[in-house]
């Protein structure tokens, strides 16, 4: 019994690194063809949002992301459409929305390099060395995201 808890004990203290590890190779092709690593952003924080081109809150949430990205120097932020098929649709809507920020066409794969989606919007927040700050599902104000970064 004392050794169930003990390997209980260590895979629950260990399981948060190999989550931050894991993040931190997070990947993807943006719809331009540049390769994005969140390693690469080392120093800022990283904000993946998870949206839809069909999703109300998604489109909702959209504007105050490409403020929060015009403003603030030190967040980066990276949009991945879920829009499986239809990457034609999703680039119309980024040009429409006006958005600056690095957009990709999302596949499972991708999702699957942080956590197993299960509603759409979904944020994820990384602090400045890489480490999950935050996760939100549903929709996201801009005040959301200031206040995580001040609990930081």
């Amino acid at each position: 019994m004392k050794r169930f808890f003990f390997y209980f004990i260590l895979l629950v203290t260990l399981l948060p690194i190999g989550v931050s590890a894991e993040a931190f190779q997070f990947r993807f092709e943006d719809s331009k063809g540049k390769v994005h690593r969140l390693s690469d952003y080392k120093g800022q924080w990283v904000l993946v949002n998870f949206w839809a081109t069909w999703c109300p809150p998604c489109l909702e949430e959209i504007p105050d992301l490409v403020a929060l990205y015009k403003e603030r120097q030190d967040i980066m932020v990276i949009g991945i459409a879920m829009d499986y098929e239809d990457k034609e649709t999703v680039m119309e809507y980024a040009q429409a929305l006006s958005i600056p920020y690095p957009v990709v066409l999302g596949s499972r794969e991708i999702a699957s390099q942080l956590d197993e989606l299960s509603m759409l919007p979904s944020t994820y927040l990384f602090d400045p060395d890489g480490k999950p700050a935050a996760r939100k599902v549903g929709l996201l104000t801009r005040e959301d995201i200031e206040a995580f970064i001040r609990q930081y």
